[in-house]
């Protein structure tokens, strides 16, 4: 069990540092009149996911849970960024950018999906 929370630790603690540098990188380039950040980070995380998801699954075995535990759930659990887009979506709705609002919903879910999607098929090509 310690093994575990330490392993989970670590991994937040890489993806917390890793998101802040993506997403700050994000808005230098894009500005911030998008959530730009946020959605790079959950497109990249997304990808990751199926694709380390199958990897560690079908690939590995033995260290397999140790590799889930370190990168999924403490790595990406770190790096990803839910909340982020919750909050970021609610603030452009609330201030009646209903566009921008919506247009975040729909590029976040879709991309998400559809780079979780193809990070499994090439996880499955190894």
């Amino acid at each position: 069990m310690i093994e575990r929370l330490l392993l989970i630790g670590f991994g937040s603690g890489v993806g917390g540092i890793l998101r802040y540098l993506v997403s700050t990188g994000a808005y230098k380039i894009f500005g911030r009149t998008f959530p730009y950040g946020t959605l790079c980070v959950n497109a990249i995380g997304s990808f990751l996911i199926g694709f380390l998801f199958v990897v560690l699954l079908e690939r590995f075995n033995g260290i397999a849970d140790q590799l889930r535990t370190l990168l999924i759930i403490g790595f990406l659990g770190g790096f990803t960024t839910f909340s982020a887009f919750s909050i970021e979506t609610m603030n452009l709705l609330e201030s009646a950018d209903y566009y921008r609002g919506l247009l975040n919903i729909i590029i976040s879910v879709v991309l998400c999906l559809g780079l979780t999607w193809i990070g499994m098929i090439l996880g499955r090509q190894l």
